[in-house]
């Protein structure tokens, strides 16, 4: 029988954690010393060796952030959070065990919010399925994506790479199989961890990938500088790491939201980002970030690494449904996020029954999440690599069904958080036991592909575009949005500039 309070030892010290129904838990063990001080927008350093055992018992506190950057899903947060942001969290079946097969979530949460130690992010489901979950803070918001004069780029990915360095050198102690690594997250999790299939600092550091509804948006250097100039400006700074490193958290974070406020005059400037609800993504840099993450992997950057790839079907209505009359702000957004070839009328074309309202939902989606994620399968397979493409079409029935399948559905459903906030929101009370079912197979499709490579259902291929349709109930189909495959077909998602 495990201990009571089981002790592993990392490379900086040793760790008690605790056996929680069966399943041993560590909390907040640092992997990366505190950014702040001299090291605030400084790249992650090694962590301080301690003595004796630490205690592993408490999540460390979140990065700075605001309870209103929480997109979806989870609670809320109150403050900003200190200290030591910079914190690794493993849920292991055994910790005496070897091999066992290693799934490091990376949350989401628009480059803005989120926190490992959300409770949505509770890893005991997964370590009961055999496998040993860990999960990490990264810097986000100014802190971790503004691109700042005297500050490396990217410093969230170089947070997140700096965490996977901690599983390679340290998950053995805790059970797991550092070469058997799989990287699973959603929305901005799902765009760092397209990111890092481009990112030569990530190289080696993980087998295989699972990206849950990957967001298009990735930045020039010259349109985060202008976006941080503007952020900065709130402040009454520049964009410099010496000005902003003595301003407090907070205040970034407010600068930030009063960014996205004043995005209905900037759209001439910033593009589609304006319509948009974050100014933060990764930056195309030359360094940390060679290139946007389709032209990478067709490349071939990824083509060692099996890939898990899909989308919600409804992906924007999380952010359009219950607004107000819309209908003049969907006419300009819908034009920013059309494609090139054809544009909005093409939209019009293709749904001719379709509301200016549904359309630009549509449009918003498809740009933003669902052709994001095709084009990332489409050019894994081209490459020779092995892509497995899914859709999430559950119609979450709370509030009447309204929400359909919308971005952020599948996270609950994966950890199975039905009865809180965001899972609470989309399943009402009781829970139908179709959506505990599904969850329950969405989770054994992604522990089983984390320990032998396959999901379950055939790889993407463009000759029969296969897909997994997570629904009630499970099918494989081909891809079934073909429509706005077909308006998507010529483009190319690659890098946001400024117009």
């Amino acid at each position: 029988m495990p201990e009571a309070e089981p002790l592993a030892r990392t490379t900086a010290g040793t760790v008690r954690g605790r056996i929680e129904d069966g399943i041993a838990v560590f909390r907040g063990i640092p992997f990366a010393q505190p950014p702040v001080g001299g090291l605030r927008f400084a790249a992650p350093r090694p962590p301080d060796a301690w003595d004796g055992a630490r205690d592993a018992f408490a999540f460390g506190p979140p990065p700075p952030q605001s309870a209103t950057g929480r997109i979806a899903p989870g609670g809320a947060l109150d403050g900003a959070g200190t200290g030591e942001w910079l914190t690794v969290n493993v849920w292991s079946p055994d910790p005496g065990a070897a091999n066992l097969p290693v799934m490091v979530w990376v949350y989401g949460g628009a480059y803005a919010a989120g926190y490992s130690g959300d409770p949505v992010y509770d890893g005991a489901r997964f370590a009961r399925l055999g496998v040993v979950l860990v999960t990490f803070n990264y810097r986000v918001g100014m802190e971790g994506f503004a691109q700042i004069e005297g500050a490396p780029a990217n410093r969230g990915l170089l947070d997140q790479v700096a965490a996977l360095g901690w599983v390679r050198d340290n998950i053995a102690a805790f059970g797991g199989d550092p070469g058997q690594v799989t990287v699973f997250g959603e929305s901005a999790g799902a765009g760092s961890i397209a990111a890092l299939l481009a990112a030569g600092p990530a190289a080696g550091l993980f087998r295989q990938a699972i990206a849950q509804s990957v967001p298009g948006t990735f930045f020039t250097a010259a349109l985060a500088a202008d976006i941080a100039a503007a952020a900065a400006a709130e402040v009454g700074a520049r964009a410099r790491a010496d000005e902003l490193a003595v301003v407090d958290p907070a205040r970034l974070v407010a600068a930030g939201e009063a960014v996205v406020a004043s995005f209905g005059r900037r759209a001439d400037r910033w593009g589609p980002v304006a319509h948009t609800l974050t100014p933060y993504s990764p930056v195309v840099d030359g360094e940390v970030l060679p290139s946007a993450p389709w032209q990478a992997v067709a490349e071939g950057s990824a083509r060692d690494i099996r890939l898990i790839v899909g989308h919600n079907r409804d992906e924007c209505r999380l952010f359009t449904a219950g607004q107000p009359d819309i209908s003049a702000a969907a006419e300009q957004a819908l034009r920013a996020f059309s494609p090139a070839d054809g544009g909005a009328d093409a939209y019009r074309t293709a749904f001719p029954a379709a509301s200016v309202e549904r359309l630009y939902e549509l449009a918003y989606s498809d740009w933003l999440f669902r052709m994001p994620s095709l084009h990332l399968a489409e050019a894994q397979a081209a490459a020779g690599g092995t892509a497995f493409g899914y859709e999430l079409t559950y119609r979450a029935p709370g509030h009447g069904g309204v929400l359909g399948a919308c971005h952020g559905l599948d996270v609950p459903l994966l950890y199975g958080a039905f009865t809180a906030g965001f899972g609470q929101l989309l399943f009402g009370d009781p829970v139908p036991p179709s959506a505990v079912d599904l969850g329950d197979q969405m989770r054994a499709s992604w522990t089983a592909f984390a320990a032998g490579g396959d999901p379950g259902w055939p790889a993407y291929a463009p000759a029969g575009r296969l897909t997994r349709i997570f629904d009630d109930p499970v099918t494989v189909v081909t891809y079934p949005e073909e429509t706005s495959r077909r308006l998507w077909a010529r483009h190319r998602f690659g890098v946001l500039d400024l117009c």
